[in-house]
């Protein structure tokens, strides 16, 4: 298929949070249309073309796309089924159901990466965690179902045993690595492909999310090329259309191991939309329109910071500290529309672009003393 704009198409998208409602803004530029189904009445993306439905639903999802030109995702665990049915009618749907499919089950996403020469860390597949077999410290994740940190369990001493989630579990080696970094990659039907520069992360530890995000990593060229290519690997086997956030380990040995991917719009992607030539969102749109894909170059060196609902409140969202912040320069808050906070639930960001990646982690760090996220 040859890249043909036309205006006015509709895409379906399955979900409709945050990274949907980010998306919603990259398509008016281009005249698209798009639809969103999500089980929430009062999802992020509610304000627009919604419909409440059941993502795991495959008549739901089936009624839902029917109509669409094409249907793609803002979340994984979504009926493939559904998706299968509305192929078989016709209608586009990107990411396919194969690769939606992979992603949802950690084992099998570990089992490409092994079958395609991915590197990634020593695992094994257990049908309980009752029936786990491997020396201490490991990680276990839950085969299915986790988001977000949660189906994850870090077992680093025989009294965190009591901590094993129940199912169908992977296990792998616990990685002592340098930094997290992520590298997100677009496709199009075409096949043309790019990539974002690799960013890095900080995590909050107690929360298992994202804290921190810095664009660009730091690290060097070689580095960066390598998991480039990497990235540009998985695209290519897995047949992607659209984009996928590949996130990887830095080991102290100078290694890069992949950890997870996910073919979406990702929060390791949030800071292109202010620091990058083009947007992941926008990318997203012609990559699964098969449109030429966007230079990808930093405009500025940038930070993102998560805002997370405090830890010790729940209710009504407030933002204590917003006025002082939209005084800053280079600041530019994004709040998803979620009405209730809850302990750590994801409430927003904050990119901060500057001159200097010093400065701009320099004025992120005042932006997080400045700016919570409380539930009255």
């Amino acid at each position: 298929m040859n890249s043909v704009f036309k205006p006015n198409q509709t895409v379906g998208v399955l979900g409709g949070g945050q990274l949907g409602r980010m998306l919603y803004q990259a398509s008016i530029n281009l005249d698209v249309h798009l639809k969103f189904l999500d089980p929430d009445a009062n999802a992020p993306c509610s304000k627009y073309d919604f419909k409440q439905g059941d993502l795991n639903n495959a008549e739901d999802v089936f009624q839902f796309g029917k109509d669409c030109d094409v249907v793609t995702i803002e979340i994984e665990h979504v009926s493939v089924d559904g998706l299968r049915k509305l192929e078989a009618a016709g209608v586009d749907v990107f990411p396919t159901p194969d690769l939606i499919e992979m992603i949802q089950d950690k084992g099998v996403q570990k089992d490409f990466y092994t079958t395609n020469n991915i590197p990634t860390s020593k695992y094994q597949l257990f049908d309980s965690e009752l029936n786990i077999d491997w020396s201490i410290p490991f990680v276990q994740k839950l085969r299915k179902g986790g988001y977000d940190g949660k189906g994850v369990s870090v077992i680093n001493g025989k009294d965190k045993l009591n901590n094993l989630l129940h199912g169908p579990t992977l296990v792998e080696e616990l990685i002592e690595f340098e930094m997290e970094v992520s590298v997100i990659v677009a496709r199009n039907s075409n096949g043309d492909i790019k990539t974002f520069p690799m960013v890095a992360m900080e995590f909050d530890p107690e929360a298992n999310l994202v804290e921190f995000l810095y664009s660009p990593s730091g690290y060097s060229s070689q580095i960066e090329k390598k998991g480039s290519l990497i990235a540009k690997s998985i695209a290519e086997k897995s047949q992607l259309v659209g984009v996928l956030a590949v996130e990887m380990f830095l080991t102290k040995e100078g290694g890069i191991l992949v950890n997870e991917i996910a073919p979406r719009p990702h929060n390791s992607g949030h800071q292109t939309i202010e620091g990058n030539l083009t947007s992941q969102y926008e990318q997203h749109l012609r990559s699964i329109l098969n449109l030429p894909l966007g230079e990808t170059d930093i405009i500025m060196p940038s930070v993102m910071l998560n805002l997370l609902g405090d830890k010790n409140s729940k209710g009504e969202a407030a933002y204590p500290g917003m006025d002082e912040v939209l005084k800053l320069k280079g600041v530019y808050p994004h709040i998803y529309g979620k009405s209730i906070s809850k302990p750590f639930r994801k409430m927003g960001h904050v990119t901060v672009i500057d001159e200097s990646l010093a400065n701009a982690k320099e004025k992120a760090l005042r932006v997080k003393k400045i700016l919570k996220v409380i539930g009255k």
